[in-house]
């Protein structure tokens, strides 16, 4: 993630970011050697030389050491910097990508890959990851583009249109992740909006 993400954030926001980074850096490490099933919160604490009851107060289970990310805030924030008057989805569009081009790169990029594999494999994280996402991600969208819409939260079009959206960026990520993340994932999202966009028009493959 660069500096200029990280900017967006409050100091103190910063410093418990750091510390949590740490932590899951040593978790995938550990899930990555042992597997995720044999790997204790007690070794993971160990490896980041911290106590359980401290790896606790960053991640409420141990499931949230993989499915957690700080994406969500810096996202908001970015949203929240573009113009009021600009197109709602368009606005949603540059920020993934500008978002996408600064947090997935490096070590970043191959940290959300381990990642999602983990999720994709692990029936607990699975679950835990859906319902991470409805607390996080799904009531933010819906926040940003009903203030910017003038609707209420319970809109039925707000709502449609912001889960066709979690869809898709689920979708992406697992699809992105099934190929070991050979694809560029900045264009597996400008295709995915494209299509958003289009109302996902399917047509049958000639030949």
């Amino acid at each position: 993630m660069s500096t200029s993400s990280l900017d967006r954030l409050p100091l103190r926001e910063r410093k418990k970011l750091k510390t949590r980074r740490a932590i899951q850096e040593h978790a995938l490490r550990l899930f990555a050697a042992h597997g995720y099933d044999a790997t204790t919160v007690e070794q993971i604490a160990e490896a980041a030389e911290i106590s359980p009851s401290t790896f606790f107060r960053y991640f409420p289970t141990k499931e949230d050491v993989v499915v957690t990310d700080e994406y969500d805030p810096l996202m908001e924030a970015m949203y929240r910097e573009r113009a009021a008057d600009e197109d709602p989805v368009e606005g949603l569009r540059e920020m993934f990508q500008t978002a996408l081009g600064e947090m997935i790169v490096g070590p970043d990029r191959d940290r959300l890959l381990a990642r999602v594999k983990l999720i994709q494999s692990v029936p607990a994280l699975r679950a835990r990851a859906w319902d991470i996402q409805q607390q996080g991600s799904h009531g933010i969208l819906i926040e940003l583009l009903s203030e910017r819409l003038g609707r209420d939260r319970n809109d039925f079009q707000v709502q449609l249109f912001v889960g066709a959206l979690i869809g898709m960026i689920s979708t992406i990520s697992y699809y992105w992740a099934d190929g070991d993340g050979a694809e560029d994932l900045g264009e597996l999202f400008r295709r995915g909006f494209d299509l958003l966009q289009a109302g996902f028009p399917l047509a049958a493959q000639e030949g």
